[in-house]
């Protein structure tokens, strides 16, 4: 499903910028940074935790095109730190993507807004960022983001990376051939099951709103022309132990061997390596199979599970089974999942990210 028309109003003439004045008086953008603001054109793949907060920010700061792009509806756990969402939106069971859309034309109607409800893959990444400046990452899954890191190469557009987990997360920005890509730091998505999501290990807000302030301010930066202010660096981040630091990147990319910028595979972006999701004819089930096969360790599956839920195993399998809405999740241990109760394929692939990764 795919929204037709952009949310937005008649925008105001380019010498118009009142409304952010106290931006403009910030010696890091000015006047000619925010007119370079107003004229930016970007990506939001997805629009939960992450996508909320930074299309809020995005918007409030005059970024003149947004479109975003998210596959799920809105659900209560949703509300502890999604900020663009409320309970009369669950109640609704609306895509995240209309919802914020609304909500942010009125925040600021100067800018045009364009959701889409959609699973992002590699048959749809290339329409969705073809005339675009950034593409801002905001999504909950690491197959999403190896995609977009081949297409930031394959195009050369930039991207601005996060990931947020319990207290933790980091961020850093990518510039095509230039800088390390996300490959350059991690080569191959971590197996299913093998690292903790906001499911297994939950999430806090605040680790939520310290990332994406990192992450928005770099997108800032590049969008107001002073990509030069962007240190070559993953910053990483607790808000539950206070800390900060910065992993220098700089001489990652000429000292690795990066199978995406260096070797030049594009391994997401040709399909080779899309997880595959298939319907499951008469059971109202979807079969969801990783790019990569893997042995899951079930024992450790079932722990991180455990409050999710009920769940059981057994010694080919974890069984998981949510009672509001009504899911069961079977995870085998080559990390294949069976999802019962939805045909929908967009439905499956972010219950299997939720809680498998």
């Amino acid at each position: 499903m795919t929204a037709d028309r952009s949310t937005s109003v008649d925008t105001p003439a380019p010498d118009s910028l009142e409304r952010y004045s106290r931006q403009v008086r910030f010696a890091g953008i000015g006047a000619e940074g925010q007119q370079r603001i107003c004229q930016s054109r970007i990506l939001l793949c997805g629009c939960g935790a992450l996508g909320t907060v930074l299309a809020d920010t995005l918007v409030r700061a005059g970024v003149g095109f947004v479109r975003i792009v998210d596959r799920d509806f809105v659900d209560l756990s949703n509300l502890q730190r999604q900020v663009l969402f409320d309970e009369q939106d669950v109640a609704d069971h609306l895509p995240k993507s209309v919802v914020a859309a609304k909500k942010l034309a009125r925040v600021n109607s100067q800018v045009t807004i364009e959701p889409h409800v959609a699973d992002i893959d590699w048959r749809n990444i290339r329409e969705f960022a073809k005339d675009v400046d950034l593409i801002v990452d905001g999504t909950d899954n690491f197959e999403i983001r190896v995609l977009i890191n081949d297409l930031s190469l394959e195009t050369g557009t930039p991207w601005v990376y996060a990931g947020c987990v319990g207290s933790h997360g980091q961020t850093m920005a990518i510039f095509p051939h230039e800088s390390a890509c996300l490959r350059c730091v991690i080569e191959v998505p971590p197996d299913a099951g093998s690292t903790e999501t906001c499911d297994s290990a939950g999430v806090i807000a605040p680790a939520i709103h310290m990332v994406t302030a990192l992450q928005g301010a770099t997108v800032l930066k590049i969008l107001a022309g002073r990509k030069d202010l962007v240190p070559p660096q993953l910053s990483i981040v607790d808000v539950w132990d206070g800390s900060l630091r910065q992993m220098n990147l700089a001489n990652l990319r000429d000292k690795s061997q990066c199978p995406a910028c260096v070797q030049g595979r594009r391994d997401w972006l040709n399909g080779g390596n899309a997880s595959q999701s298939v319907v499951l004819c008469g059971r109202n089930s979807v079969q969801i199979s990783p790019a990569f096969p893997a042995v899951i360790a079930l024992e450790e599956l079932e722990r991180k599970l455990e409050s999710s839920g009920t769940v059981t195993r057994n010694p080919f399998l974890v069984r998981l089974t949510l009672n509001n809405p009504s899911y069961e999740l079977t995870i085998f241990r080559d990390g294949r999942a069976i999802i019962q109760g939805t045909d929908d394929i967009n439905v499956a692939r972010g219950l299997y990210a939720r809680f498998i990764g």
